[in-house]
């Protein structure tokens, strides 16, 4: 078992910075791919990005350039940087654990273990 607990979400003007953080204790030995997905109201969850223990990553094309994921092994923490955000980017961003690959897949049925989920609301 995977615990995963957010942080960081709130309220931003468009143009600001927030800095999501999510926590994962249990079984964290060995590989495995942190990430993150959103979901927005009315539509389906979509990947965010997410990066493997060796730090390969992977980006949607909607934050290229604007977000940056990032983790710290030694404290089994994943963070996102989020920077010149849009109100498109208001959704409830959820963290996700994939146990069992060594490279980042972009479907959340993919991912094993999920946090409860953190809302980052960028108004205009």
């Amino acid at each position: 078992q995977v615990q995963l607990v957010e942080s960081g979400g709130g309220l931003v003007q468009a143009g600001g910075s927030l800095r999501l953080s999510c926590a994962a204790s249990g079984r964290t030995t060995g590989y495995y791919v942190m990430g993150w997905f959103r979901q927005a109201p009315g539509k389906e969850r979509a990947f965010v990005a997410a990066l493997t223990r060796r730090g390969n990553t992977n980006y949607a094309d909607s934050v290229k350039g604007r977000f940056t994921i990032s983790r710290d092994n030694a404290k089994n923490t994943v963070y996102l940087q989020m920077n010149s955000l849009k109100p498109e980017d208001t959704a409830v961003y959820y963290c996700a654990v994939d146990l069992f690959s060594l490279v980042v897949r972009t479907t959340e049925y993919d991912y094993d273990y999920w946090g409860q989920g953190t809302q980052v609301t960028v108004s205009s």
